[in-house]
């Protein structure tokens, strides 16, 4: 094995090579569930977002345009975090969102504002969002590495982002965005040509 693929291999669990019958959940379905208690923001990413709170702020929720109440104000520690520092977004009382609560970027759609305003002005759609958000529902295991937790649970939770499926699917098609994302073209590219090596390698 190439030194290449060896890095590519580490940054991921190997559960990520499997292919299991899983899938994404509809937005038109779910209206953005997985927000519900908001989520961990590493300081930086804060400052990025506040520093472009101009152009955040028209896509806001009506009642959420003061860019002083979107964080809560305790810091925690978080040792995968690039600062080791996050503190929370504000979470909002929303009586027609899942279990009545959201968090302060979620519009009434389930769409993310920070998602919406990055659109808006020509940029990534994940430009402004947070690495947790952006990695949802994956995970970090014990190491590092970008994993999934046990997708039984997670098809089981109402509210979750997965659904199954008739077929088990490849984890790498099912989270490509993502992965190529946070991983990068070129090292997501590696660890597709070695799943599909090894694919055709295995016996009939």
């Amino acid at each position: 094995m190439d030194a290449t693929t060896k890095k590519a291999l580490s940054r991921v669990n190997p559960r990520l090579l499997q292919s299991e019958a899983i899938q994404r959940c509809s937005l038109a379905d779910c209206k953005g569930a997985c927000c519900v208690f908001g989520v961990w923001v590493d300081l930086r990413e804060v400052d990025d977002i506040m520093r472009n709170a101009a152009i955040i702020l028209p896509h806001m929720p009506p009642d959420c345009r003061v860019p002083g109440e979107w964080f809560a104000a305790v810091e925690d520690r978080d040792k995968r975090s690039p600062s080791s520092r996050v503190i929370h977004t504000a979470v909002e009382n929303r009586a027609e969102h899942y279990q009545g609560t959201a968090c302060v970027f979620c519009l009434a759609d389930g769409k993310c504002a920070l998602q919406v305003a990055a659109l808006a002005n020509n940029l990534h759609p994940w430009r402004f969002k947070p690495f947790y958000c952006v990695l949802h529902p994956l995970d970090l295991d014990e190491e590092g590495r970008i994993t999934l937790d046990a997708a039984e649970d997670m098809v089981n939770e109402q509210g979750s982002c997965l659904r199954r499926a008739p077929k088990p699917i490849p984890l790498l098609d099912t989270f490509e965005p993502e992965l190529k994302y946070l991983l990068g073209e070129q090292t997501f590219s590696c660890l597709k040509q070695f799943t599909s090596r090894n694919t055709e390698d295995e016996p009939e």
